[in-house]
């Protein structure tokens, strides 16, 4: 079964016999923090229980840190659980989607065989969301999905238009999805999370995950806000039970204390993304001006990812986006030393 996202490196380790240096997944390069490497510790003391069906400590403790009621918060088996719980649950007839963007929101609405339309983002504009995008929001569509930042772009939306697509959709009785897996990695994450219009509006609903920014991908992790209880208890019953297991709700908690380690992980993203998009520039590459810790890349080299993977280097070909095709790339911001790596080895394939 060929896999559509970055970061099999297990693949990888049954051929070659080690570990590559990945770049094909965006996730943390720094080491789990050691409060949450404890927390593993002590959760197997409970190892022989089933973990809390809800989450309640949890969330308990996420209410606190994100200033919303605890009953607003549904936890999953990261967000990509939650992202097929809502199609489920919800189970629109029509939606809209960015063109590129996550492919998992088509993919969970192709279930309950909702209609799905794409508003393409172009490379001219820096693949960004424009206010052409007003006109096709109207009563009869269900659902609209924005990630912010976007994957595989990294751009993010112009937070006045951000509010006015709310505020449509809000008009038009349309849920507005807005997945900010990425925005703590952003520079000012406080000055774009629409975190604080879910107590005012009822059709907005954010997904959140802790995949990213905590350095615990393996644990799956995630958690929707939304002033909507009932469409929360639904998502609830779209799936199987005891989707969080007690190690990840354990980590999970531990990771909400563990602030310094967020800002350390965004201050090396400041530091290193804009040396990485210089270096591929200079390499010939066209660099889309991402926000967060990937960065999209256009190259003329159509086998690229096949000849980096040779000299232990994984890179996430974009070639399957919706609106991309051959040429495309995806790069996680790593530590200097392995984003130096990466560029000569580009250097020499190039």
């Amino acid at each position: 079964m060929e896999l559509s996202h970055g970061g099999d490196w297990v693949e990888f380790w049954r051929k070659y016999g080690k570990l590559p240096l990945d770049f094909s997944a965006s996730t943390a390069p720094l080491p789990m923090p050691g409060g949450m490497r404890e927390a593993v510790i002590h959760s197997l003391d409970q190892a022989d229980c089933y973990p809390d069906p809800q989450c309640r400590e949890l969330r308990e403790k996420l209410s606190r840190c994100r200033s919303v009621p605890a009953e607003w918060i549904l936890c999953g088996n990261g967000a990509s659980d939650l992202i097929y719980r809502l199609a489920l649950a919800k189970r629109p007839r029509a939606a809209l989607v960015t063109a590129p963007t996550f492919s998992e929101y088509e993919n969970a609405l192709s279930l309950c065989g909702c209609s799905m339309t794409r508003f393409p983002l172009y490379p001219e504009n820096g693949f960004t969301v424009t206010e052409k995008i007003m006109t096709a929001i109207t009563p009869e569509l269900d659902v609209l999905y924005l990630c912010e930042p976007n994957n595989p772009t990294g751009r993010t939306t112009d937070r006045r238009l951000l509010e006015e697509i709310l505020e449509r959709c809000a008009a038009c009785g349309t849920l507005l999805v807005v997945d900010e897996c990425f925005n703590d990695l952003l520079d000012a994450p406080e000055e774009h999370t629409m975190l604080g219009f879910v107590s005012e509006f009822s059709d907005l609903l954010i997904l959140r995950a802790f995949t990213k920014s905590c350095g615990m991908a393996g644990l799956r992790l995630g958690y929707a806000l939304c002033r909507d209880t009932g469409l929360l208890e639904k998502m609830g019953q779209s799936g199987p039970p005891w989707a969080v297991s007690g190690l990840a709700q354990a980590v999970g908690a531990a990771a909400l204390e563990e602030g310094g380690c967020l800002s350390r992980l965004r201050q090396l993203i400041q530091q290193e993304r804009p040396r990485l998009a210089a270096g591929l520039t200079a390499l010939g590459c066209h660099v889309c001006p991402g926000e967060a810790n990937f960065l999209l890349f256009f190259c003329s080299d159509t086998g690229l990812d096949q000849e980096l993977k040779e000299k232990g280097i994984l890179i996430r070909n974009c070639s399957n986006f919706h609106g991309l095709g051959p040429g495309w790339y995806r790069v996680a911001v790593r530590t200097g030393e392995e984003n130096q790596a990466l560029l000569r080895a580009m250097r020499e394939v190039l």
